[in-house]
């Protein structure tokens, strides 16, 4: 096994060596996923490189003022028109999150894994992982200083973000000593702490605020007050006008219920899918959990999908959550 510093020396190389890169992250990308994607696609523009940037789905509209955040390739909307040899994941547990964008990975293409994920099963040809960093982004804060590149405020503030989003606005256990070195740091470039935590963390769309009621209304709890969930069905969604983003710390609210241990969301879609999103206090290592059903993430943040109807789906998860406990 290589050490982290031998990591990032071969992608380093990797980057250097090669050039046409495609880079992307996971489906319904978040705040580390999006300034992660953004922070590769600028080194490779210092370096002169050519790339593509590509996710499944839209960015979410909070975070389309970072760098290029724009020229991310909706995959739904936007076809490339062809297939890339050299691809660079960023903030994917397994290769399955990268979703649809494999449909434009060449069949032999080499593939760069750069991930923090403790569930992450290594599948690139490189890797590059690091479960004790809060957030892809630091990792690759660690990379761009091994270049001789010039750190500015755009890219500092894409860096900011992905450390500010993974690590709840730096309130999570995961926020380390170099967390908050790093962060100093980027702030030193001109990054606006205060007004991407306002945009990011606390102003609330209305669609936003009006599915969070729907889904408080469902609010459960076990009988002995330590698992809490809710549940969001395409019914609330329509009626609220809201989108998959809108979604986004609804699981908290169930969490942070005093005696709680562990919280979670439900949602389920016309597919016949539900999507499950899991919380824990710090007892259960619900990343662990999630990958009973084929799901993975964090010990204390971790999230599946399970086919299947949400009245059936909701004991089975609650039932291993209690076996958990």
């Amino acid at each position: 096994m290589q050490t982290y510093e031998q990591e990032l020396q071969q992608v380093k190389s990797y980057l250097l060596e090669h050039d046409d890169y495609l880079v992307v992250s996971h489906v319904q990308p978040d705040g580390d996923a999006v300034s992660s994607t953004l922070a590769v696609g600028w080194l490779l523009s210092c370096l002169g490189k050519k790339f593509t940037m590509i996710n499944e789905g839209p960015i979410p509209k909070r975070m389309r003022a970072l760098w290029h955040a724009e020229d991310i390739l909706n995959l739904s909307e936007q076809q490339p028109g062809r297939t890339f040899s050299h691809v660079i994941c960023v903030d994917c547990a397994d290769f399955a999150r990268v979703g649809y964008t494999q449909k434009v990975f060449a069949d032999h293409a080499s593939i760069v894994n750069i991930d923090h994920h403790p569930t992450n099963d290594r599948y690139g040809a490189i890797n590059l992982v690091a479960p004790e960093a809060a957030a892809t982004a630091e990792i690759l804060y660690d990379l761009l200083n091994l270049f001789d590149v010039n750190w500015d405020a755009e890219i500092a503030t894409a860096i900011y973000t992905g450390l500010l989003t993974d690590t709840g606005g730096f309130r999570y256990s995961n926020t380390s000593p170099k967390v908050m070195s790093i962060a100093s740091d980027l702030l030193s470039y001109g990054v606006n702490g205060p007004e991407i935590a306002e945009t990011l963390l606390e102003e609330m769309t209305l669609p936003q605020m009006k599915v969070l009621v729907q889904a408080l209304n469902t609010l459960s709890l076990s009988d002995d007050g330590k698992i809490a969930w809710v549940n969001v069905t395409p019914e609330h969604m329509e009626i609220c006008g809201a989108v998959s983003e809108d979604l986004e710390g609804i699981v908290n609210y169930p969490r942070n219920i005093q005696g709680v241990e562990v919280g979670i969301l439900f949602k389920s879609l016309k597919s016949g899918v539900v999507k499950v999103s899991l919380r824990s206090a710090g007892k259960v290592d619900v990343a662990a959990l999630a990958q009973v059903f084929g799901g993975g993430g964090h010990v204390r943040a971790a999230g599946c999908s399970i086919e299947g109807e949400l009245h059936d789906i909701i004991p089975r998860v609650v039932e291993q959550v209690k076996l958990k406990l």
